[in-house]
């Protein structure tokens, strides 16, 4: 069986607070962006390995036992021991560290997909559950419709925001962007806006309302990354900004307005 995790842009991301969880309080919208991966599980007869991993397309780093995919399995077999082995593939295109959520869309997909195919009968607040102990943005790929969400990025509230009028250009020069490292470097509480009314405006307002927090340790740190938002402003974008903790960029184009860009070749570039 399987399903092709897409993943995610963030328009505007704001962190208000340090949590005594050592979780930050954020206001975030998430938009869902046709770049998929593909995830595929099979049952084993191997009664020895829980879950045989392997993967193909870009390379996927870490030991297995940080495998957000592999730990999806886990999670679940804790609370049904009868769960067969299986063999689980992960074909990787979105780009990792990149800010776009691939890695828990992947995860958030082994849920759903290990649910449907052993017929576990989870309810969507059971997946969401299990989804939030993976990771902050897993919960959203159970819901994966545009949100507006808050708490630590799992409380949701589904906004009807219309991007049909244009198109996006999603780019990512191959920077891995440790969040936890962003996190450290960020000013708490710096930016307060209401993105919930800010969001509703016309896209062509958002240049100078709406700001992803993230942006000013990662520029100061990355200045190629800064480089590209500005070179998506020059090319016509009506809005740009870094997706999440980086490192992908995104600009939102008028649909009759297809630039000839000008980006390194190595660079991941795609319109969606």
């Amino acid at each position: 069986m399987v399903l092709f995790p897409n993943c995610k842009i963030n328009i505007g991301l704001n962190i208000l607070a340090k949590r005594t969880d050592g979780y930050h309080d954020l206001q975030t919208f998430f938009y869902p962006i046709d770049i998929k991966d593909a995830v595929e599980i099979i049952r084993s007869e191997d009664q020895i390995t829980d879950v045989k991993f392997s993967s193909s397309g870009i390379q996927v780093h870490g030991k297995a036992d940080d495998n957000l995919c592999i730990k999806a399995y886990h999670l679940i077999k804790k609370d049904f021991p009868e769960l067969p082995s299986v063999t689980l593939h992960l074909h990787k295109v979105i780009p990792m560290g990149a800010g776009l959520g691939g890695g828990s869309a992947d995860a958030a997909f082994i849920l759903k997909l290990i649910n449907t195919k052993f017929e576990l009968q989870l309810t969507k607040e059971q997946l969401l559950a299990y989804a939030l102990q993976l990771g902050s943005d897993c919960p959203f790929f159970i819901i994966n419709k545009p949100c507006f969400a808050t708490g630590r990025g799992e409380i949701f509230e589904p906004l009807e925001i219309d991007l049909s009028a244009y198109k996006i250009f999603i780019l990512n020069p191959g920077i891995h962007i440790s969040t936890a490292l962003a996190f450290t470097n960020i000013l708490v509480g710096e930016n307060n806006s209401d993105l919930k009314t800010l969001i509703k405006s016309p896209p062509k307002e958002w240049r100078d309302h709406i700001i992803n927090d993230f942006e000013k340790p990662v520029f100061a740190a990355y200045p190629e990354i800064e480089a590209i938002k500005e070179a998506l402003y020059a090319y016509g974008a009506i809005y740009a900004s870094m997706s999440g903790s980086g490192s992908t960029v995104y600009g939102i184009f008028e649909k009759d307005n297809t630039p000839e860009m000008n980006f390194p070749n190595h660079y991941f570039q795609k319109w969606v």
